[in-house]
């Protein structure tokens, strides 16, 4: 039940960002009309739900306090975002002052990398590509008939080489 949450939120994920990339890349507009865009149909989508239920007599409690987050859920999102702050400061910091040589080069190498990827391609295709690689990822990842596949395949082959080395000795 897990592996198939998970891989409902890789595609969910992949969808939107799909969307996000074409509103933002091919149509080229910002980031502020995607979001008013997406506010726009929602409140068109609500306000015809709305109607349709009045004119069907259905009633739909609107009770904004459902709607809010707990208190755990917001401190922990704010924790996780200052935990990965933290650590990339810290590794930053530490690479910048030349006492760790490895890691040095390995964030120089790393920011040469990107660097060149950003002249090579638009920023939001690059954000883009990693988006489709970890959803790639994620659906690898928790998919088992994916994961199964090269299991029964290796099985088998490991089953026939070891029948015809047996008859082979025979």
């Amino acid at each position: 039940m897990e592996s198939r949450r998970q891989v409902g939120r890789a595609v969910i994920v992949l969808i939107c960002g799909t969307l996000v990339y074409y509103h933002c890349a091919y149509r080229n507009a910002s980031l502020v009309s995607l979001v008013s865009d997406v506010f726009i149909v929602l409140l068109c989508s609500l306000a015809i739900l709305g109607l349709l239920f009045r004119q069907m007599n259905i009633s739909v409690p609107v009770d904004p306090l459902e709607w809010q987050i707990s208190q755990d859920t917001a401190n922990s999102i704010v924790a996780w975002l200052a935990n990965t702050v933290g650590a990339a400061e810290s590794v930053l910091r530490v690479a910048a002052t030349g006492h760790d040589k490895r890691l040095f080069v390995k964030v120089v190498f790393c920011l040469y990398i990107l660097s060149s990827l950003g002249r090579l391609a638009s920023g939001l295709t690059v954000a883009y590509a990693g988006l489709c690689l970890f959803c790639l990822y994620m659906l690898v990842e928790n998919s088992q008939s994916i994961s199964a596949a090269p299991a029964r395949f290796l099985r088998r082959r490991n089953f026939t080489g070891e029948q015809s080395s047996e008859q082979d000795s025979m």
